[in-house]
């Protein structure tokens, strides 16, 4: 008897101990969490990668009707190298995403904060929430060059390429074009409890 009532006792203290340890995490996240600016970290996530990983049904008939991925460059500055919001890329019709938006312009871009390290040197799994990634949907737009030497095209063609030296030869070898995502949804996950679901018009209007 006088061992039952030990081990009661011993349970007992430590589910006070844990649930005193556990409310006060519970008080701290949700501070945490009433903290966060969603729409702020998506914008921060797009501006400092350099690329994205792209997702697209595909049109090849190896593979038609699935999910298709790919990495694209990205930017989105303007000419004052400011953040816009507005995800510009290249795009060519002799990659997957190229061929597969013309059939399909619904996309979802994915930018992880593991792309500039920042998870690795925390020492946080990329798969953990708190390792920030914000999921773009949306429909591929080809920038048109009308007339042909619009400075609006010119400009945001030159943002890119100074960010993306490479791309000089990208266009001059395999005719890449400008593209530009035309938001429709955001999901931001940057904690625990799921996906947030954040405006494109609350998106674009952050300052950073």
């Amino acid at each position: 008897m006088l061992f039952l009532l030990v081990i009661i006792s011993l349970s007992f203290g430590q589910t006070l101990a844990y649930s005193a340890y556990r409310d006060a995490q519970i008080i701290a996240e949700f501070k945490h969490e009433l903290e966060m600016n969603h729409a702020k970290i998506a914008r921060e996530l797009v501006h400092s990668a350099n690329w994205a990983s792209v997702g697209t049904i595909s049109a090849n008939d190896v593979v038609k009707d699935y999910p298709m991925v790919n990495i694209i460059s990205i930017d989105d500055n303007n000419a004052s190298n400011v953040s816009t919001g507005i995800i510009r890329f290249l795009l060519t019709d002799l990659d997957f995403t190229g061929i597969d938006w013309q059939v399909n312009n619904k996309v979802s871009f994915m930018f992880s904060d593991e792309q500039t390290l920042h998870c690795k040197n925390a020492k946080k799994d990329p798969m953990e929430p708190t390792c920030a990634r914000v999921m773009i949907s949306g429909q591929v737009k080809k920038v048109c060059r009308i007339p042909k030497s619009s400075p609006s095209y010119n400009s945001a063609l030159n943002v890119f390429i100074a960010r993306h030296p490479a791309a000089v030869n990208w266009m001059k070898e395999h005719a890449f074009y400008l593209c530009e995502l035309d938001i429709k949804n955001i999901f931001v996950l940057d904690f625990y409890g799921g996906p947030h679901q954040v405006k494109a018009s609350d998106y674009y209007a952050i300052n950073i």
